[in-house]
C-alpha cells in the first residue's frame, strides 16, 4: 500500500505543476483580453482597425488551455462539483467507497471515451494542419491536441485519487485527511 501511495504522491506533484502552469496562463489571458479591448476602442477613436484575429484567437486558446490543463488540478484539490445531500452524512469508509467507485466507474471510463472519440478528430486536424478560417488566425490543430491531453491528465490524476480512496477504504488514510491534503499546495 505504501508503494501505491508513493505513486499517488508523485502523480499529485505532477498535477500540481501542471496546475501551476494553468495559473501562470491566467494573467496572460487577462493581458491579451485587455489588449483586444484597448485596440478596439482606440481603433474606433482614430477610425482604424487595430485588432486582429490573432489576438482574439490567442485569448480563446489561452482560456481553453487554462480550463483543459486545470481540470486534473481541480480534481486533485477536490474542487469539482459534488451534490452531497447524502454524502455529507456518510461514514469515512462509505465516502471512500463512493469516491473510489465514482472514479473507477465514471471518471476514468468517461475520459477514456473522450480520448477514443476525440482522437480521430485530433488526428484529422493534424493531418491537414487545420488552421483558422479567419485571416491572421492561429493553427487549430495545436489547441485540439489538448482535447486528448486533458482527459489523459484526468485519468492520471484519477488513478492517484483511486489509490488514496482505496487506502481510505482500507483504513490506512481518512477521507478527511485526503480532503485536507488536497487543499495544501507545494
Amino acid at each position: 500500500m505504501q508503494a501505491l501511495l508513493r505513486i499517488s504522491r508523485a502523480i499529485d506533484t505532477f498535477t500540481e505543476w501542471v496546475g501551476r502552469l494553468a495559473y501562470f496562463l491566467v494573467p496572460i489571458v487577462v493581458a491579451v483580453g485587455v489588449w483586444n479591448v484597448a485596440n478596439r476602442y482606440v481603433g474606433r477613436a482614430i477610425g482604424r482597425t487595430l485588432g486582429s484575429n490573432f489576438y482574439i484567437e490567442a485569448q480563446w486558446y489561452i482560456f481553453s488551455l487554462i480550463f483543459l490543463l486545470g481540470a486534473a488540478y481541480a480534481l486533485k484539490h477536490n474542487e469539482h462539483v459534488r451534490v452531497d445531500v447524502f454524502y455529507s452524512n456518510y461514514s469515512e469508509k462509505r465516502k471512500a467507497l463512493v469516491n473510489l467507485l465514482g472514479t473507477i466507474l465514471f471518471l476514468i471510463p468517461f475520459c477514456g471515451l473522450l480520448i477514443y472519440f476525440g482522437l480521430p478528430y485530433v488526428e484529422q486536424s493534424w493531418r491537414i494542419r487545420e488552421g483558422s478560417p479567419d485571416p491572421g488566425g492561429l493553427p487549430r490543430y495545436v489547441i485540439k491536441t489538448f482535447l486528448i491531453v486533458s482527459p489523459i491528465l484526468l485519468i492520471i490524476q484519477g488513478i492517484s485519487e483511486a489509490i488514496k480512496y482505496y487506502a481510505a477504504f482500507r483504513g490506512v488514510l481518512k477521507v478527511a485527511q485526503l480532503e485536507e491534503a488536497s487543499e495544501t499546495k507545494l
